[in-house]
């Protein structure tokens, strides 16, 4: 059996983590916020190694990780909103272009961005994903960051 390299365990690079949350639906995002922090000082990441920066909405999402990403400190980003089904598609287009940008900001900077983005058909399914019976979608962007940041780390 070929051995396997993961980075659900290891070290962490020393450096600052973003956390880039939006203000709209805001008691949600508040809540995968507090997750994502919470998850990382556990994992051992002291809180001055923390850069929170808060947003309009979804879309701004992006430009705030590629402001980020401008400091060579910065080691991941991970990016917190709610978008919610309207009576329009104009959830869909928001979604589509936010996912992919920040796809390609992660590829293109070679650094892990945590995606914490719900894309919710109502407020209730939005609750649920945010510290409700479907867990919290701060906490699952804060692991999927670490552990890409160990993995990288076992990778060079």
């Amino acid at each position: 059996m070929t051995p396997s390299i993961d980075g659900t365990s290891g070290e962490i690079p020393t450096g600052r983590i973003a956390i880039i949350a939006s203000r709209y639906n805001e008691s949600i995002c508040d809540s995968m916020l507090a997750a994502a922090i919470e998850t990382l000082t556990a994992a051992g990441i002291a809180q001055d190694r923390l850069w929170i920066i808060r947003v309009p909405g979804a879309w701004e999402l992006c430009l705030a990780v590629e402001q980020t990403f401008q400091h060579p400190d910065v080691l991941a980003a991970i990016t917190l909103g709610c978008v919610i089904r309207g009576e329009t598609t104009h959830d869909e287009h928001i979604n589509r272009a936010v996912s992919d940008s920040l796809m390609r900001q992660s590829i293109a900077s070679t650094r892990p961005v945590g995606f914490g983005l719900l894309t919710c058909n109502t407020l209730e399914q939005a609750i649920q994903r945010s510290g409700g019976t479907v867990g919290n979608k701060g906490h699952e962007a804060a692991e999927a960051v670490l552990e890409m940041l160990r993995l990288g780390l076992k990778l060079r």
